[in-house]
């Protein structure tokens, strides 16, 4: 099992910037992959930002260039750097990591951008 504790998430002004840090813990070795996703209220959770073990990289449309995802290895974390932030970025944010055969998920973190 892997838990993942998602945090950093706040009530941020129109062209604001927050970081969002997601701690895994537990069964970590061989996770491949992982992503940040959100969900506004009234819609499907969708994917924001995704890194896989190998470096590579895939961003959402309306995030690309404004957003950043990486990770640090020796404490377990990933980040997402959320920069020049908009009204409709608004949503609970959540963590994702993966194992070839299954995948985790944080508890969500709220990040509201007021305009």
């Amino acid at each position: 099992q892997v838990q993942l504790v998602e945090s950093g998430g706040g009530l941020v002004e129109t062209g604001g910037s927050l970081t969002l840090s997601c701690v895994a813990s537990g069964r970590i070795v061989g996770i491949n992959s992982l992503g940040w996703y959100r969900q506004a209220p009234g819609k499907e959770r969708e994917l924001v930002a995704t890194l896989t073990s190998g470096g590579n990289t895939n961003y959402a449309d309306s995030v690309k260039g404004r957003f950043t995802i990486s990770r640090d290895i020796a404490k377990n974390t990933a980040y997402l750097q959320m920069n020049s932030l908009k009204p409709e970025d608004t949503a609970v944010y959540y963590c994702k990591m993966s194992h070839p055969w299954r995948a985790y998920w944080g508890q969500g973190t709220q990040v509201t951008v007021s305009s």
